[in-house]
């Protein structure tokens, strides 16, 4: 079964990761809300993939409004 890569997905960002450091070949996955943190005072963080990885949410085009 063939599926589709993350940089393919509407809801791949590609560009800056969650830390200071880039990591190659990588972005951000906005399918989903941040995830958040133990700490209440602690901001959310999308999930960092690369742009071959793959999921069950992928997308060509967001949803109609």
């Amino acid at each position: 079964m063939a599926h589709s890569s993350c940089s393919a997905c509407a809801f791949f960002e590609n560009h800056a990761a969650n830390s200071d450091s880039q990591l190659a070949d990588a972005g951000l996955c906005r399918a989903k809300p941040p995830v958040t943190q133990k700490d209440a005072d602690s901001r959310g963080f999308w999930p960092v993939v690369k742009s071959n990885d793959w999921c069950g949410e992928f997308a060509t085009q967001f949803a109609a409004e």
